[in-house]
């Protein structure tokens, strides 16, 4: 095999990825060895074992104890709705978004105070070191965990108010615009930034993702009179979920 420019490696995974991608190695089929790579492609076995670590950190295959590599299960995506805020529900996005799907979602959810690092800080218009509550959520879809979450508020526009602990109290579960408004405080703007980046070890951990593998991350603030009153970042496996926004034409 000619190899060009681009270093040797990444021809022989991207020829193994095409492979997997077309079906000429299907799912639970063992990847070719690293002694089969060197020969099929006339490589050293620097460049073969190379290959194989980018289709590992691509998700593509998978180490299994004493047995080889083996080409994973690619899932089919399956959709998160994000259409904001709807009134009249009493219920979080989530609560919303689930029940419009038909589905019965369930979640668990951990809250304390903690004071605010600088990005938090930031991204709430306080000062780092402000007290926060911090709350971590996972949420699942038939059982398989499918987000996580972490949000922060400022206890000083929470602290001592019915509403400091999010899921607790006559209001706990029923979403920021609703918990906020029960304090008097007019939630009037939300803003999503939504990246990508490779998962953190323990969010991998709590997804049931492995080493590698993309997640998507949705920075999210809700304002009220220009003030930030709730921050989150929410994260979702990228190889089994897509994001889906209904925005509405006013």
């Amino acid at each position: 095999m000619t190899f060009g420019e681009q270093p040797a490696y990444l021809r022989v995974a991207s020829d193994l990825r095409e492979k997997i991608v077309k079906g000429a190695l299907p799912p639970h089929t063992r990847l070719p060895s690293q002694a089969r790579i060197r020969e099929e492609y006339g490589v050293s076995d620097t460049v073969a074992l190379e290959a194989r670590k980018v289709l590992m950190a691509e998700g593509l295959v998978e180490g299994r104890s004493g047995s080889g590599t083996y080409v994973r299960a690619r899932p089919v995506p399956r959709r998160i709705a994000r259409s904001g805020y709807r009134p009249g529900i009493g219920a979080s996005p989530f609560r919303q978004e689930q029940s419009a799907d038909g589905v019965r979602g369930t979640w668990e959810s951990r809250s304390e105070q903690e004071e605010a690092g600088p990005e938090v800080a930031a991204r709430l218009g306080i000062q780092p070191g402000e007290r926060v509550m911090r709350t971590r959520y996972v949420f699942r879809d038939a059982g398989e965990p499918m987000m996580l979450s972490t949000s922060w508020e400022p206890l000083s526009v929470t602290g001592r108010t019915p509403v400091m602990l999010p899921e607790e109290g006559p209001l706990g579960g029923c979403g920021v615009v609703d918990r906020m408004a029960a304090i008097d405080i007019v939630v009037d703007n939300v803003t999503e930034e939504v990246g990508a980046r490779p998962g953190l070890a323990d969010e991998l951990g709590d997804l049931g993702g492995v080493p590698g593998h993309v997640v998507l991350v949705i920075e999210r603030t809700y304002y009220a009179g220009g003030r930030a009153v709730e921050t989150a970042d929410v994260v979702v496996p990228a190889d089994r979920y897509r994001v889906a926004y209904h925005l509405p034409v006013k």
